[in-house]
């Protein structure tokens, strides 16, 4: 499997309906819509992975949300949690720009991918543990695609960490038994690939000050450089 394979991949995601809940919440969502965005036609599908096929570093999430990447299409947009992922990014030197308002917005990323454990949107944001695992396949062949290039990871939060690590021993990295812990500023290596743990981009991370934006800085830094990426200080 090489890169050339992402765009298939992507579509399949889109078109996946394995999980009656997730199915049923997600189309709801799309057709009741918020009243913000009344006159929008909601994505109301699983979201895919966002970025470049040939990316040194990746960014891994929890699920897309009901008004953010449920409504637009792409991973971690319209929404607060991407609002402070992306603005972090341009800040950084890895993102075209602060902000990600639509799929068609032009913002591009340089040598990063993001991607979710979990591609539809669930309800209250808490994925089953179930449809946790059966949306695992997406990713473990979302990371072997990406593997000739990829050097990098920053996994958002204890249950995208959680979720991630099976899915990279699925994918051929070697994890380690005990499996690591999560923490913030967590860093491991796992047979040439280096594994960075950050709390979540949510809201109640950053308006409580959990995660500050110096903190979050400080994390992508870390995984530009050692994805091998210029990052920009700051």
């Amino acid at each position: 499997m090489d890169a050339s394979g992402l765009p298939l991949l992507d579509r399949r995601i889109a078109d996946c309906r394995a999980c009656p809940r997730l199915v049923s919440w997600r189309e709801e969502t799309a057709r009741t819509k918020r009243a913000a965005f009344a006159d929008w036609t909601y994505w109301g599908r699983p979201v895919p992975g966002f970025g470049p096929a040939d990316a040194r570093l990746l960014i891994v999430g929890l699920a897309p949300a009901a008004h953010g990447g449920n409504r637009t299409g792409r991973m971690f947009t319209g929404d607060r949690s991407g609002d402070v992922l992306f603005e972090a990014l341009y800040d950084v030197g890895l993102a075209s720009q602060p902000t990600a308002v639509h799929a068609h917005d032009g913002l591009e990323l340089h040598g990063v991918r993001v991607t979710s454990p979990v591609h539809c949107a669930p309800p209250a944001n808490k994925p089953t543990p179930e449809e946790r695992d059966t949306c695992r396949p997406w990713l473990v062949q979302e990371l072997r695609l990406l593997r000739p290039t990829l050097r990098a990871v920053v996994v958002l939060g204890a249950f995208g960490w959680q979720a991630a690590l099976p899915a990279f021993a699925e994918a051929g990295w070697s994890v380690p038994r005990p499996r690591p812990a999560f923490s913030h500023g967590a860093r491991f290596l796992l047979g040439g690939l280096e594994l960075f743990g950050c709390f979540h981009v949510s809201q109640r991370n950053t308006f409580t000050g959990r995660l500050t934006p110096t903190m979050l800085r400080d994390v992508l830094r870390a995984a530009g450089r050692a994805a091998d990426l210029p990052t920009e200080s700051g």
